[in-house]
């Protein structure tokens, strides 16, 4: 008796151990939100979250990168008088945000999320002093931001007058200047930040610093962090008056 009867069978361990992955994985998906507000983050921490975010008055808006790419890139050249593309499909609060900052004082709204590069490879040195990777975003920032005040690199490199190990020594960093630190400046300064970081994947940066802050593309999850001079008496070192951005180093052979 019993046999051919369900009485007594055992489910598999294996399959009791998926459906409490699933039940983990649906509890985590549905907390996500409430546990990203309470650590201060937004859903561009979450793997499939959205790459970009910008908080507004209303809250948090997800962007796409391309949507945070032009958003950015409107922003911009509407502020040096220029033509800007079509942004009608982009919510006006970002638009607003993005080109006005916080209400209270110049800082970071926007960020996003990169995916580690594999497989960059090593450069060398342009004619510039900068590398074929620098080079590129000197170009790209130049076509979005007309004349800048530069520095940071020379023709046959840099060798001192930056931190120890700095990317300007490699020629992978670029200093833009925005002087004297002023709140306008610094609000000037937060439209190329953003900017940055928004191209951040497709210019294959490392960092942008700015205004006491930093976006390191390994921590890129986390968004903007707070950033550590080694003088906050300095206000070059704390980058109060220059975005500094440097390109990823790359591993592979050229």
């Amino acid at each position: 008796m019993g046999e051919g009867t369900d009485r007594g069978r055992r489910v598999p361990p294996g399959a009791v151990a998926a459906v409490l992955a699933l039940l983990a994985v649906g509890a985590l998906v549905a907390a996500g939100p409430w546990l990203l507000d309470r650590a201060g983050l937004d859903e561009t921490a979450l793997p499939w979250g959205p790459p970009c975010s910008v908080r507004t008055d209303e809250g948090t808006v997800a962007l796409s990168r391309e949507d945070a790419r032009l958003a950015t890139t409107a922003v911009a050249l509407e502020a040096r008088g220029a033509r800007a593309p079509d942004t009608s499909g982009i919510d006006t609060a970002v638009l607003h945000r993005l080109a006005e900052g916080p209400p209270d004082s110049p800082g970071p709204v926007l960020t996003c999320r990169v995916a580690p590069d594999s497989g960059l490879r090593a450069e060398e040195l342009t004619d510039s002093g900068l590398t074929p990777r620098a080079e590129n975003v000197r170009e790209a920032m130049a076509e979005v931001f007309g004349e800048q005040s530069l520095g940071g690199f020379e023709p046959g490199g840099v060798s001192d007058g930056h931190g120890a190990d700095s990317a300007h020594y490699d020629g992978r960093a670029i200093d833009v200047f925005y002087r004297p630190v002023s709140e306008e400046n610094r609000r000037d300064g937060w439209l190329l930040a953003h900017w940055l970081v928004a191209h951040a994947e497709e210019l294959h940066l490392a960092n942008v610093i700015f205004d006491d802050k930093i976006w390191n593309a390994r921590g890129s999850s986390g968004g903007w962090w707070n950033y550590d001079s080694p003088d906050p008496d300095d206000e070059i070192l704390r980058h109060l008056d220059h975005v500094h951005v440097d390109v990823r180093r790359g591993t592979a052979p050229d």
